[in-house]
């Protein structure tokens, strides 16, 4: 097996298998599961820990040179009309791909998969454009942050209550493994052109405003359209008597998920070739690689999809409803705390965050205080959110005053901080969020007669808001600490003091 292939397979195992344990302890205490259920879900997380583990090294081979080759040729094209329009298209075309969005719309019941997705896409491409812009014009990040979010509070009290948790949601989900690799891409690609000291920080922040487009998209559809009710159950699971009835139930479902995959990714297929034929930009060697890579992520993600769907959500679900059902409903919020603590501390994108800040604060902030702070934050919010199927409680109680003491934040640490911050939202509200903790949400508020919208929908959202506040928090540590050792910089380097001085200024 390719070296790469196994360290994403490692990756994603170690993503999955928290969940798989916490799964296994609850089917043999508290929710006995049949056998062929759990055998179900066991199948399904192999396939998604193969899948999202070939999804991942295909990403990397193909979206990440894809988004750096388009970055830096519309720089250099210096028509702004290109750069609004290639940018426009590509959103739309990297979202219509992500698997977290294709997973959520499969759940949301009261909209056609088709009209959520797109809208999402749209919301993406218009933000993608914004943000491409604040880079090629400086404009302050902090400053766009606190416009935009002010305006989708003021927008989202026009919009239906079940369509707020969604949209919500949908910018937690929007923001996962196939566009976070090509936005961050074409972040570097673009900024990579400007010699001023503010273009590496500047490349933070694109993430931030795609996931505010699919936000804002939502509540305007909300406002317009009027879809007919649509009621939740708790997930049946069709009964499985012997191994060749749980291998029927994922070859049978396995051609509907390629051809959905497939007709995601051929217009992203399609803007690589036309990319390549006009530029020429990649040699015979990186076209090669960037085939196998795309190759590698069909595979992966109709194995990703295959597996969530037909083992592993329904049980989420179905675990969710006995807890609920049972005398024992309280423990869904200690349960709650451990899945989002050890949830955060496996997503290999959120490591890869944090040695980004631990190389940027030269070791002052370490990984291991961050995946602490990032640990804590998750845990607290997906007990939140599990305080939220229990009561009722609506969701503007928690994240109002959430993004409010995010953007206050904003004004007191240095602004690479907050594109750090405001970009792992979206990191950190990986596949294992969509995939078991909304699930596990909606079975529980189905079992105990809330409403699913309202109450279940808002997890992604809540889980998204936790790293704001965290990192930001990191932030001001980091500020105190970097002035208390201003004579000649101890942990930090002389260009990094010199910076972080004219930052507070």
């Amino acid at each position: 097996m390719n070296e790469k292939l196994r360290e994403k397979i490692r990756e994603s195992l170690s993503s999955v298998l928290p969940i798989t344990v916490i799964v296994l302890l609850l089917s043999m205490t508290l929710v006995p599961l049949e056998i062929g259920n759990l055998a179900l879900f066991m199948t399904g997380a192999i396939l998604l820990i193969v899948g999202m583990g070939l999804f991942q090294l295909g990403a990397e081979m193909s979206m990440t040179p894809l988004g750096q080759g388009v970055g830096g040729r519309l720089i250099k094209s210096n028509r702004m009309a290109l750069i609004i329009s290639v940018s426009f298209v590509m959103g739309i075309f990297i979202t219509i791909a992500e698997p977290d969005l294709q997973v959520l719309a499969n759940q949301v019941a009261s909209i056609p998969n088709p009209v959520l997705i797109w809208t999402v896409a749209v919301g993406v491409g218009l933000f993608l454009v914004v943000a491409v812009l604040r880079i090629l014009f400086h404009i302050s990040l902090a400053k766009m942050l606190w416009i935009f979010y002010i305006l989708l509070f003021v927008l989202s009290f026009f919009s239906p209550d079940s369509f707020t948790t969604v949209a919500f949601d949908s910018g937690g989900v929007t923001t996962g493994p196939m566009t976070v690799p090509f936005i961050m891409a074409l972040g570097v690609g673009l900024s990579a052109a400007r010699s001023d000291r503010d273009s590496a920080s500047d490349s933070f922040g694109l993430v931030a405003l795609c996931s505010i487009g699919p936000i804002m998209m939502v509540l305007l559809l909300g406002i317009f359209y009027n879809p007919s009710d649509a009621s939740y159950a708790v997930t049946e699971i069709t009964k499985i008597s012997t191994s060749r009835d749980m291998v029927m139930q994922f070859v049978e479902a396995l051609p509907h998920y390629a051809e959905e995959v497939l007709v995601s990714m051929l217009p992203v297929i399609g803007v690589f070739v036309i990319f390549q034929l006009l530029t020429r930009n990649y040699h015979g060697r990186q076209v090669l690689r960037m085939v196998i890579g795309i190759i590698y992520t069909i595979l992966g993600l109709i194995l990703f999809l295959t597996g969530v769907n037909v083992g592993f959500a329904p049980v989420g679900s179905l675990l969710g409803s006995g807890i609920a059902s049972s005398s024992y409903m309280w423990l869904l919020v200690p349960i709650g705390v451990i899945i989002g603590y050890y949830i955060v501390k496996a997503e290999p994108a959120v490591q890869v965050l944090n040695k980004q800040v631990e190389d940027l604060t030269g070791g002052t902030i370490s990984h291991t205080m961050m995946n602490l702070a990032l640990s804590i934050g998750v845990a607290c919010a997906v007990a939140l959110a599990m305080v939220r199927v229990l009561t009722g409680i609506h969701l503007y109680w928690i994240i109002i005053p959430g993004y409010a003491i995010a953007l206050l934040l904003s004004r007191f640490v240095p602004p690479v901080f907050v594109g750090i911050a405001f970009d792992s939202g979206g990191v950190a509200s990986g596949p294992m969020t969509s995939t078991f903790l909304l699930p596990l949400a909606m079975g529980a508020c189905a079992s105990i007669g809330g409403n699913v919208v309202t109450d279940a929908f808002g997890v992604v959202a809540l889980v998204a808001l936790a790293p704001l506040i965290a990192i930001q928090v990191m932030g001001l540590i980091f500020a105190h600490k970097s002035k208390a050792a201003v004579q000649p910089g101890k942990a930090l380097s002389d260009e990094t003091v010199v910076d972080l001085e004219e930052d507070f200024e």
